[in-house]
This record gives C-alpha cells, sequence and structure tokens, in this order.
C-alpha cells in the first residue's frame, strides 16, 4: 500500500547499530537508515535506552551518540 509506513523492530535497530563500523552513532545515522524521522529515530534510541539496551552521552552542545553497552 503506499504511504504506508513499515514497522522496525527494536532488534533491527540494535543490528543496524552493530553492524556500523564505528563505536557509537547518532539518531540521525539511525534514521537514515531506516527511513524514518531524527525524532522517531531518538524516540525509539531513548526506549531502547531505558531498557537498558543502548547507552548515550551528549558530545558538543547538542548533539547524541548511542552505543551498545
Amino acid at each position: 500500500m503506499a504511504g504506508r509506513k513499515r514497522t522496525v523492530t527494536d532488534e533491527e535497530i540494535l543490528n543496524l547499530i552493530d553492524s556500523f563500523d564505528q563505536p557509537v552513532v547518532t539518531a540521525r545515522q539511525v534514521a537514515e537508515e531506516l527511513e524514518f524521522s531524527n525524532q522517531g529515530a531518538n524516540n525509539r534510541l531513548r526506549k531502547l535506552e531505558n531498557e537498558g539496551e543502548v547507552e548515550s552521552m551528549k558530545v558538543g552542545a547538542s548533539a547524541m551518540v548511542w552505543w551498545i553497552p
């Protein structure tokens, strides 16, 4: 169906983070790879952080980086 958004699972997000060749990722990278909004990526990453699946750190004035502990 046109216009219908694909559901992205937590496992897909974690696998994506694990697949990068760098130790940390940004929400923007996750959003671009999985084709959803930056806000959506931030929300999902915060949810995963609350569940203990990822950790984050603020860098600079407003940027956040995320990683799997």
